[in-house]
Parts: C-alpha cells; structure tokens; sequence
C-alpha cells in the first residue's frame, strides 16, 4: 500500500496562455446567455456569423463528393489539385493574378488556422511581428504562440484607419520579422487602395519583413467602385507578400472550414510544413465543395452582396439617427461606431444588451484604439435589425 501523499503538482496553464487577453468572443457570449437566462429577446448582431444558409450548389456537391471512397481516406496538406487549380482559375479572373497551383496556394482548414500558423515558420523567440489594432484576435495571440513580441500598431479614424508607417520606430522595423495587415478591415469596415499596398510592399522590402495580408472580407463590397484589390496584384508583392482568403463570409460556409493562403512560393513553404506536422488537410469532400463555390462565384456572391448591402445601409442610416458616430463603409457587413454618450466600449455593450437585448461587439475587445467603439454586425435579416434599431433609439445615455 503507498501512504497517501498530498499531490503538489499544480496544472496551471503555460506561459503562453497566460498571455493571452481573454477571449473577445467568449465574454460576449456570457453576457448574451445572461440576458436570454432572464427572458430577454436578443438579436445578435455579434459575432460575424453569417445568417444566410450555404446555397444548394455547394451543398450538393458535398452530398455527391461524400459518396467517393477516395474522400474517406487522409487528405493530402496541400490539399486536391483540383481545388488549387480552381482557386488558380478564380485568382486569375477576379484580381488577373497568375499563380502556381502546385507552389503557391496552400489550402487551409479555415484561414483562422493559417494566421496562427504562420508565426511559427518563421518567427523566433523575441522576434518583432507587427499587429494592427483594433484587429481580429488571433494576429496577436498567433504571434504569442510563436514566442513573438507584438508591436501593436493604431488604426485611428483620422488616418481613415489605416496604419501610418511613418509612426513606427526605425528600431522596430528593423526588427520586425512578419507585418499583419486585414483590408477590407475587421472591425472597422475600412478599406486600403493600391497605393498603401504599393507603400506596405516598400517598407516590407526595405526591412525584409513578410506581409500577410488578412483578405476574409475581399468578396464582401458594395459597388464596382469599392471593389477590392489583392496585394498580389502589385509588382514586387510575389517577394514578400502572402494573402488569406477565406469562404467564410463570401460563401455562407463559415462551419465548413476551408480557405487558402496564396503568394511568395517560401512563404507558403514554410506554413505548409507546420501544417504538415500539426494537421491532416482540409476533408476532401469540403474541398470538392469549396470549389464548386468558386465556380459559381459571380452568383452566390452578388446575391449575399446584395442582401448584406441592404442591411448596412439600414443599420448605418438607423444609427445615424439615433445618434451615433459612424462612417459609411463600402465593403465586409459591420459597422463600427461610437455611441451617441462618451462610455466605455465595455459599458456601452452591457448597457445595449441588458436594455435592449441586442448583442454586440465592444470595441476594446478588438485592441486599445477600439476603445469608445461597438461593432454591429449585419447578419441579421433587415426586419431584426430594423427591430433593433428601434430599441436602439429608446436607450437613454
């Protein structure tokens, strides 16, 4: 018989965790759970969750592909050559970018997945990544993950929310081993021409600094005259650029899981072999899918462009007439704005849940420069968000 010994091993959580903000969409979550627990009626205009259902095309495809044997077994990482080469063929008309199926696409489980994996092909122990903010989560925790130290660098409503380079220390630069960039951007709907990507290709050149650029939201724009552009359509961008798209949001297919990265050929050799020791590729039947999205890319994409433009634009007018702060944005389907009192981002999130029962995003979440912020997110059908506008405008600040 052993004697009963007091275990001392504490499970506590690595370094790494422990740097780490909490979860921005975890603590919304909680709060939203609360107020429904006490019989509110919410309407979530939250989380970037598309409402909309993947179209039938898609969804047949899958049903199709699921019945071939050769989808039962391990996919490949590099995922099927027929997804790259329709991933090739899509490149090339919608942004007349040529790329090499074989070397410089890689699919991806998600491109939340390729974001976070990124850091750990080239990023050493202390090496300098610059992080937008505010900015989706996971740049900065991708970065920690590696061992990186991030360089948070602001979006301010005054330079239109793009990043001024000119702001950044010499030292920093110098430093700096990958830049995160997100345009269209999450959170602020902001958008960046070709001659920012013309001055980020530049800079990244000068100081041997590779750029991913964040693309989720390229599909999602209102009009031919806020048609984003790939920063692979620069010259120079192939020597230090990578780019992530996603079919997320373009498609409805948010819980399938598929995206790609694209770009310099060592880039995307570095990010494949991380993937290849950490997962098995993306279900060869989501990819089969996935592609057949792409080919009917000019249908299924004007028409949820359509339906999500409507509804920015009555969330937009809704909240310029009670009140608040906002720019009119031409591409992704939120709308970042402050409301119509000086509060916190935190309270203000509080106080439009727990009295109007509409859950949304505090700006803070998102990094310092979203504090004073609240994202809505137009994935809700106009009548909700109507509905909500509507309790928006009795809330008494």
């Amino acid at each position: 018989m052993h004697k009963d010994v007091k275990n001392k091993k504490k499970f506590e959580f690595a370094e790494r965790l422990k740097l780490l903000p909490p979860y921005l969409f975890v603590e919304v979550d909680r709060m939203k759970k609360k107020a429904k627990d006490e019989g509110v009626d919410i309407i979530n205009l939250g989380v970037g969750d598309p409402d909309i259902p993947t179209c039938s095309a898609i969804i047949n495809e899958m049903v199709k592909s699921l019945e071939d044997p050769a989808n039962h077994k391990y996919p490949m990482g590099k995922g099927k050559r027929s997804f790259r080469e329709e991933i090739r063929s899509f490149l090339r008309v919608r942004y007349d970018v040529e790329l090499d199926a074989e070397e410089e696409i890689q699919p991806l489980i998600g491109t939340k997945e390729g974001i976070a994996h990124l850091p750990l092909a080239f990023v050493e122990k202390g090496d300098t990544v610059l992080v937008p903010e505010p900015a989706y989560p996971v740049y900065n925790s991708g970065t920690l993950f590696a061992g990186g130290k991030p360089y948070f660098y602001s979006l301010k409503e005054s330079n239109d929310f793009l990043p001024d380079w000119d702001n950044i220390p010499e030292d920093v630069l110098k430093s700096a081993k990958l830049m995160f960039i997100n345009y269209p951007n999450n959170p602020t709907g902001a958008q960046a021409d070709k001659e920012f990507f013309r001055k980020t290709i530049d800079l990244a050149k000068e100081y041997e600094i590779i750029i991913a650029q964040d693309a989720a939201y390229n599909e999602i724009f209102y009009g031919d005259e806020n048609r984003p552009a790939s920063i692979l359509e620069l010259e120079g961008a192939m020597d230090t650029a990578i780019e992530f798209h996603s079919l997320s949001k373009t498609f409805s297919m948010t819980g399938w899981r598929i995206g790609w990265a694209c770009g310099n050929r060592d880039i995307i050799k570095g990010l494949a072999k991380v993937k290849n020791n950490i997962d098995s590729g993306v279900f060869g039947a989501v990819q089969d899918a996935a592609g057949r999205a792409l080919i009917n890319y000019d249908e299924i994409s004007g028409s949820h462009r359509k339906t999500y433009g409507e509804r920015v634009g009555v969330l937009y007018e809704g909240l310029k007439e009670a009140g608040w702060s906002l720019k009119k944005t031409g591409a992704t389907f939120y709308v970042w704005a402050r409301p119509p009192a000086e509060v916190s981002s935190a309270d203000a999130v509080k106080k439009i849940i727990s009295e109007a029962g509409i859950v949304c995003t505090p700006g803070s979440g998102f990094g310092a420069s979203g504090e004073g912020y609240v994202r809505f997110a137009a994935t809700r059908d106009t009548g909700r968000i109507r509905e909500a506008l509507e309790r928006l405008k009795e809330l008494k600040w």
